[in-house]
């Protein structure tokens, strides 16, 4: 599939604001996949669950991107939050993501239940265990392997209380790579 295709998708739901959720487990392969989408939607914002999780919070800091992000943006506001440093282990600056006919929340439960009557597209990457962890590790590092076990079961966890897959608009390879603007399809759930 190309990514002009299933931006036109998107596009077609209704909404001054579309909210596009790109899920699946770390090392998926989601943030390429939302570089691409967000090109092929003339630059649309893509904000990361990274900037609101850490090592230490895997999974419970969906509060603040909901408070901040979520609730002002599929009312038509701009949205402001503090992004996570992940080298400083502390809050940075400010960003600010005006309205757009679509933002992509991209990351690591992005897809949750909480504010899935907000979203109006969601996207799973599905990609093998080990090659996400051999991603993880060749970006973060061997030292790296402790905390990436301890995400990896928050993960489990979450998506086993709260799967996005089953409720997902599309399903993607994530360990097929991105050729000339195209995609490999999994499955087209819905």
């Amino acid at each position: 599939m190309r990514f002009t295709q299933l931006g036109e998708q998107i596009t077609d739901r209704p909404g001054p604001v579309r909210l596009v959720a790109i899920d699946g487990p770390g090392g998926a392969g989601k943030s390429t996949f939302a570089a691409h989408l967000a090109a092929a939607l003339d630059d649309a914002p893509v904000v990361h669950t990274d900037d609101f999780a850490s090592w230490e919070e895997p999974i419970d800091w969906w509060p603040r991107l909901l408070e901040q992000v979520i609730e002002p943006l599929a009312a038509g506001r701009a949205a402001r939050y503090q992004r996570y440093d992940w080298a400083s282990r502390s809050l940075a600056e400010w960003l600010e993501v005006e309205p757009h006919p679509v933002v992509i929340i991209e990351g690591v439960s992005s897809g949750r239940s909480e504010w899935r009557h907000h979203l109006s597209f969601v996207v799973w990457i599905e990609t093998p265990h080990d090659e996400r962890l051999r991603r993880g590790l060749e970006r973060d590092g061997a030292d790296a392997l402790d905390d990436w076990e301890r995400w990896g079961a928050a993960e489990d966890a979450h998506y086993a209380a709260d799967p996005t897959r089953p409720i997902a608009d599309v399903v993607v390879d994530g360990t097929v790579p991105v050729v000339a603007g195209e995609f490999s399809v999994i499955e087209l759930p819905r």
